[in-house]
């Protein structure tokens, strides 16, 4: 097949490009902007577009489909002439349905630990030899793409996304997904441009769990009060609510609390201990043994960007995470307050996103910083400016966290001067961000913070 991607630099579709590229089909595709590392890893199949750009001239009738990416605008010149000629036209997510309608399909949902769940799903069924497809958000170690498309495998494993599918089908991308075995991780406000009231999200979820056949499982976190509420209406799917794993830590390593003895991790915190039950579910619906989940959930190192440890010394460890909606801040912080109760923590996240820059989500910010011992808020003045947003002042930040001594800064360079200010002596670093703190190289800032003495 010929198969041609409208903006193909994406953190997804380049990763489905390049699936399809070893499955055999034929790739072309374009885009305004192309940066690392899809670009690198574009050009190393052969399938980097020769000139940054839209070309219609790329769009012709011998193309098979024309798979169409969220970062393309509704008047794209390509779209525009993809629809005149008659052309099929995919959704990143109506393509993965297509390509695993026949599969039994394991789909994650949740405002938060979606992707840590997926990858924990796949890493699992890898090591047990069970054949699977896959899609998840984030590079997973031992793996060389984030999507994964065969003939053979039987299972396919998806992440699954509450937000819109393309510029032409407002749907949520969950939605197409139709689950045989679905898993919502927890519900918490977000995407507030595309879902203006709580009720208007929750009813998403609804909608994706109602799309469970009545052969089905429905998997959810009971520890969640909307998604308990949310479970009451599900009636003739089979229901498994699920909560933190049993666990205890011993001397900096966490241990699952099993039948088969205490099990080491090489993550930690409580909402990855959830999600932990989460995978061990999904994998127990469809024929695993339980121990030999136990013995390969021991391997997983994570998710690229969750909990990722960056940098460690004897004394001062630095650890990075894409935590930037309320319930990531505040499960991320608590998980590392808790596996390095005796060391200072010092927590930054930036303020990235459209709801997080917008003022009337700030307030949702209310007391997730707390647990650590020094927090600080970043935020670029010219993301609210490219967002066209209105713009809030420091006092703001403050008030809305309802921290007193929240230190707030909107510049990178006085930023990194300030983390390599503290005493790094029996200390955690936490950087937490979807973005890159208006460029910050982390990797060589975080080897900056350990080496330090002061």
């Amino acid at each position: 097949m010929r198969i041609h991607f409208i903006a193909i630099g994406g953190s997804a579709m380049h990763n489905l490009a390049i699936a399809l590229h070893l499955k055999g089909y034929q790739i072309s595709g374009s885009d305004d902007e192309i940066f690392d590392p899809a670009k690198s890893r574009l050009e190393k199949y052969g399938i980097l577009p020769s000139q940054i750009g839209w070309n219609p001239d790329l769009i012709t009738p011998e193309l098979d489909a024309v798979i169409l990416g969220m970062h393309a605008l509704i008047d794209n010149p390509e779209l525009i002439k993809a629809k005149e000629l008659g052309l099929k036209i995919y959704s990143y997510p109506e393509f993965l349905y297509e390509q695993s309608k026949d599969k039994l399909r394991i789909v994650v949902g949740g405002s938060h630990g979606k992707t840590t769940i997926t990858s924990m799903i796949i890493h699992v069924l890898q090591s047990c030899h069970f054949s699977c497809d896959y899609m998840v958000g984030a590079q997973l170690a031992g793996f060389e793409v984030m999507v994964k498309l065969s003939d053979e495998a039987k299972i396919m494993v998806i992440e699954g996304d509450e937000y819109l599918t393309s510029p032409i089908d407002r749907r949520p991308k969950f939605h197409l997904y139709q689950p045989d075995i679905g898993i919502i991780s927890g519900i918490a406000w977000d995407h507030i441009n595309v879902f203006p009231t709580f009720d208007i999200y929750i009813e998403q979820f609804k909608i994706f769990a109602d799309m469970i056949p009545e052969k089905g499982t429905f998997i959810y976190c009971q520890d969640d009060t909307e998604l308990n509420q949310l479970s009451k209406s599900i009636l003739k799917t089979n229901k498994i609510g699920y909560s933190v794993h049993p666990y205890l830590i011993k001397n900096g390593i966490t241990y699952l609390t099993t039948t088969y003895g205490d099990i080491p991790l090489q993550i930690f915190g409580k909402h990855n201990l959830s999600n932990i039950n989460a995978a061990k579910n999904a994998c127990l619906t469809i024929g695993m043994k339980e121990q030999d989940f136990y013995n390969a959930i021991s391997t997983f190192k994570g998710a690229s960007n969750r909990l990722e440890l960056m940098e460690k010394n004897e004394d001062c460890s630095v650890y990075k995470d894409f935590a930037h909606s309320p319930s990531k801040l505040k499960a991320t912080i608590d998980a590392v307050r808790e596996q390095f109760a005796d060391r200072k923590l010092i927590a930054c996240m930036e303020l990235h996103t459209f709801s997080s820059l917008n003022k009337q989500f700030l307030s949702e910010y209310k007391g997730c910083m707390d647990a650590a011992d020094t927090a600080i808020v970043f935020y670029n003045p010219e993301v609210i400016t490219h967002k066209k947003l209105p713009p809030f002042d420091i006092p703001m930040i403050i008030d809305a966290f309802q921290r007193k001594d929240l230190l707030v800064l909107n510049n990178s360079k006085e930023l990194e001067s300030k983390l390599l200010s503290f005493d790094t002596r029996n200390t955690v670093f936490l950087l937490m961000s979807s973005g890159n703190f208006n460029g910050i190289d982390i990797k060589d800032l975080s080897k900056k913070i350990v080496h330090l003495r002061p």
